[in-house]
């Protein structure tokens, strides 16, 4: 019973002097690191199906240029590691980066990419994508992605925005739900957006043009456009319209 006590008592103070001698380890590593000199920047970037819109050798320029003590020999403590990580999530096809110091010596910098979904093409001027989460994105020098492409007079309008989920969620919607169906991502190759609001959808397979309407109502509109396939398509013939229309309610319409 005695020793029960004693034990009760000691538990307490042998907890609080593991956590001191946690807190002096931690500050005694945080120091050396912080006194530690500079010996490198490792960047890793995360490929998008093993496409690179982002460069590691683009990221290192980038830092180099912005922060000269990495160029020559200084103490870590001397290097902000925020600033770095700023930096690098200020690039516009960057989505997210994670910049950290290791044990010895080195700056690690990881980097997520934004995922394009869709093109915008200007004939007069520079394309523009639209990534999965509705920002938009510049054209990369490094790779151009095989994407859905978004054409008219109102698609180019779009490279005026910044994210679509300001004021484009219902063209968001669509797009996204293209990109994400396997089937209609390989179907629908482009996208014709119109001034009054309605979109055009043109097909890989098929000469059809699919007059969608506004981009609402979205999953019951491919569903029509299915019931086109499989119903019509196969007794009419591949070339015996010119164009569908199924913006309104409950029809299908063939011409």
């Amino acid at each position: 019973m005695k020793d029960r006590k004693q034990w009760k008592y000691r538990k307490p103070l042998l907890m609080l002097l593991a956590g001191m001698i946690l807190s002096a380890f931690i500050a005694f590593t945080e120091q050396k690191t912080a006194s530690r000199e500079f010996e490198g920047l490792e960047v890793y970037v995360e490929g998008v199906s093993d496409v690179y819109f982002v460069e590691e050798k683009e990221v290192v320029s980038l830092l180099k240029n912005a922060f000269p003590e990495l160029e020559n020999p200084a103490n870590m403590n001397e290097i902000s590691i925020d600033k770095m990580e700023k930096k690098v999530e200020a690039h516009p096809l960057v989505k997210n980066a994670e910049v950290y110091k290791d044990l010895k010596g080195t700056i690690m910098v990881k980097v997520s990419q934004h995922i394009p979904m869709a093109r915008i093409v200007r004939p007069m001027a520079a394309d523009g994508y639209i990534s999965t989460t509705g920002k938009i994105l510049p054209t990369s020098p490094n790779y151009t992605s095989r994407v859905l492409i978004l054409e008219g007079s109102r698609a180019q309008a779009l490279l005026q925005e910044t994210d679509l989920t300001n004021h484009e969620n219902q063209l968001l919607e669509l797009i996204q739900y293209i990109h994400q169906d396997p089937f209609w991502s390989a179907q629908i190759s482009s996208l014709e957006l119109l001034k009054n609001g309605e979109v055009n959808l043109y097909q890989q397979v098929g000469r059809q043009v699919i007059e969608f309407g506004k981009p609402d109502n979205i999953d019951l509109k491919f569903r029509k456009i299915k019931t086109f396939y499989k119903k019509i398509l196969p007794e009419k013939g591949w070339n015996t319209y010119g164009r569908v229309n199924v913006k309104y309610k409950d029809q299908i319409i063939c011409e």
